[in-house]
């Protein structure tokens, strides 16, 4: 986690410079970026700007580009040729006792059991043995292969808020083990598609989170290898599309621990009622 904000201004003389403070989640970057633009459509004109998006989309190619030529840069490094010094060998006497010494034992190098995150899928899931899983914000749907002619009566499986069980009848189960993060039962459902194929649609109960398995004790994915569905925002209509980026926007709030768009309307009324009453000593005053 990371904290950033910027130093108030100096003095009167010299351009305002506004304190910005906001906290960075790097599961969710999206959160962090919508609150620097709130920020900017604040305090500033910048996003009434016609060209405000092409200096953006401009900003975000640049730096792009920038992380692209320092991974080229530190994959080269590592792959540089290390220079081996000629080893000189000694010449070792025979001895009475060399023939009834043990061997000297060489202690291998531990191996390095923590698996690096794997780069998702298409559908920002993964490909296992037994079963796969995509994702959105919203959902993640399981597909598991299964012999063909399989009928549903057959079938048996258990969703709960934090667990996950299918299998045939007579058999072990295919999938047996606590979610990556809750669900909502009454929201999921199962069927079986062509008698081959039984498909698991899971609602997260949180919709601002990737997944980064379906079950824990999976093989984890980069979520910041993920690449998010377009939005369809734009075709709602303008009252409808108010409501749910206000909804998005407080559950990013939330998530990051920060205030709420009520509560910031309730310290923006705060804020202008001092500005009002200058004669009142606000020094110790805290806006929570």
């Amino acid at each position: 986690m990371a904290i950033i904000s910027e130093v108030e201004e100096e003095s009167s003389s010299r351009p305002s410079m506004l304190p910005f403070r906001a906290t960075f989640d790097s599961s969710n970057p999206l959160g962090f970026l919508q609150k620097v633009f709130d920020f900017l459509g604040e305090q500033s004109d910048f996003l009434k700007k016609p060209s405000a998006e092409e200096e953006i989309s401009a900003a975000v190619r640049a730096a792009k580009d920038k992380l692209r030529k320092a991974e080229k840069k530190a994959e080269k490094e590592s792959v540089k040729p290390v220079e081996k010094k000629p080893v000189e060998k000694e010449s070792v006497k025979p001895t009475m006792a060399a023939s009834s010494s043990k061997p000297m034992e060489v202690e291998k190098p531990k191996e390095d059991k923590e698996a690096n995150p794997i780069v998702p899928n298409k559908g920002n899931g993964t490909d296992l043995e037994n079963y796969s899983w995509v994702q959105t914000l919203q959902e993640v749907t399981v597909s598991i292969p299964v012999p063909t002619g399989t009928k549903a009566r057959s079938v048996v499986c258990e969703i709960k808020k934090n667990r996950l069980k299918l299998g045939l009848k007579g058999q072990d189960p295919i999938i047996d083990g606590e979610l990556y993060r809750p669900v909502k039962p009454d929201d999921c459902y199962w069927n079986i598609e062509d008698q081959k194929m039984i498909s698991i649609l899971l609602t997260k109960q949180d919709q601002m989170e990737w997944w980064k398995c379906c079950v824990k004790g999976e093989p984890e994915i980069d979520t910041q290898k993920v690449e998010p569905e377009n939005s369809k925002l734009a075709d709602l209509d303008p009252e409808t599309r108010s409501t749910v980026e206000k909804m998005m926007f407080d559950q990013r709030q939330k998530q990051m621990g920060l205030p709420t768009s009520d509560e910031l309307q309730k310290q923006d009324i705060l804020k202008k009622f001092m500005s009002q009453h200058p004669e009142m000593d606000f020094t110790n005053a805290k806006i929570n």
